[in-house]
Formats: structure tokens, C-alpha cells, sequence
């Protein structure tokens, strides 16, 4: 027993005071137990896949809705979009192509685009007429006997079968049906001439026995007639 300078009695150490664990106990804890319980565990790991799906599935949504906002943007580009002017033409068929000039040229486009056009397969339109007309006369209204279909290519400068055209030079151009007359000329003349077009020969310069009806004098820049006074 110890006795402290005022002469009063100390109070003896308790055993259960130390700081030396018990069995079973941690230095923290004073003796009380660290071990969780085992359904704390559980409920986390509950929540934490939880939180996975939740993400997966705002994940999957948001794919989905981006795919729907891509999807309705090109169907607009392409409802808003104006058509290339090369989808008009129609492979099939033969185009008329009408110049500033007044010079109607037939075939086949194969190329078309703001700045030219390619066309093949080339014909056009002869007016078989008096070239000078007499001193005092007028030049004739072309009938319909007197205009005729040429194959381009046994001209005098010898021209390859292809035209390239410039677009600020055409007026407009159209395709042709199949029965109309133009259309028909150029199909039998191919079939009658497999192998092309032959320069030597003097009927190949013209499709005579396909003539051409007669057409609006406006349209092909034909020469009127004047009004007698």
C-alpha cells in the first residue's frame, strides 16, 4: 500500500484495468467482440448488384435511344435532301438533249453532273432543204418527208461516237419512250447494223427508211415563214 504526499491512501491497480487483451478479445474493443455480422455482409453485396443492373440498364437504354436518334436523322437527310439531278435519267432509254443553239442531239447519257454531261451513242436531226435560197424567195418550212435521222460519226472531221456536253449550253433534256418515233428509228438501225456504223458505205450517213415525223417548227429552230403582206 502506497501513501501519496497528503498522507492519503492510493487506490490499488485493478487487474481488469490492464491493457493486456483477454482470450477472444482485441486491445481496442476493451474485450468486445470484431467479428460482423454475417448478414451485414449479404446486404451489401445485395446493393452493390443492385447498382450493376441499374447501370446496365440505363446503359442499354441510352444505346438504344442513340440508335433511334441516328436512324431518324438519315431517314430526314434523305426525305430532305433534293435529288441529284443524274438519278432522273433513265438507263434504259434514249435522252434528247436540246442546246442553246437550237441543235437537238439523241443518245444515251451514261454521265450527268453540274458541270457536263456525257453522251453516247449520238444522233441528230438533218434538214434536207435548200441550203441558199433563191434572190427574193424565203427559205421552205421543212415537211416531213425532208428531216432525217444521221448517225454522228462519218462527218467530215470524223468524230469519235461520244459528246461531252457543258451544262451551261443545255436548255434541258428529257428521255424518250421507247415507241416514239426517234426511239424506234435508232432500234431498227441497230439491228439492221450489228457491227456500227460504216463510213464507206452512203446509205449509213442517214436512216432514210426511218423517217421522222414532222415536229414544231418553235422547237427545232426551224426558219418561219413570213407573212405575205
Amino acid at each position: 500500500m502506497e501513501f501519496n504526499r497528503g498522507g492519503r491512501q492510493s487506490q490499488p491497480t485493478s487487474p481488469t484495468a490492464t491493457n493486456n487483451p483477454g482470450p477472444g478479445q482485441s486491445p481496442a474493443s476493451g474485450g468486445a467482440s470484431t467479428q460482423k455480422p454475417a448478414g451485414l455482409n449479404n446486404g451489401n453485396k445485395s446493393n452493390k448488384s443492385s447498382k450493376f443492373m441499374n447501370l446496365k440498364f440505363a446503359s442499354v437504354a441510352l444505346l438504344f435511344s442513340a440508335t433511334i436518334l441516328v436512324v431518324a436523322l438519315l431517314i430526314f437527310l434523305a426525305v430532305s435532301t433534293p435529288k441529284n439531278e443524274s438519278t432522273f435519267v433513265e438507263d434504259d432509254k434514249f435522252q434528247a438533249i436540246f442546246l442553246n443553239g437550237g441543235q437537238v442531239y439523241f443518245g444515251q447519257v451514261t454521265d450527268l453532273n453540274s458541270n457536263y454531261l456525257r453522251l453516247v451513242d449520238i444522233y441528230y436531226l438533218r434538214v434536207n432543204q435548200q441550203v441558199q435560197p433563191a434572190e427574193g424567195e424565203n427559205l421552205p418550212i421543212p415537211q416531213e418527208g425532208d428531216i432525217s435521222l444521221v448517225k454522228l460519226g462519218c462527218e467530215l472531221h470524223g468524230p469519235k461516237d461520244e459528246m461531252l456536253i457543258n451544262m451551261d449550253q443545255v436548255i434541258f433534256w428529257e428521255n424518250l419512250k421507247p415507241e416514239g418515233q426517234v426511239s424506234q428509228a435508232i432500234t431498227t438501225f441497230k439491228a439492221e447494223n450489228p457491227d456500227g456504223q460504216d463510213c464507206e458505205d452512203p446509205g449509213q450517213a442517214g436512216i432514210p427508211e426511218q423517217q421522222v415525223p414532222s415536229f414544231d417548227n418553235d422547237e427545232f429552230g426551224a426558219p418561219q415563214e413570213e407573212d405575205e403582206e
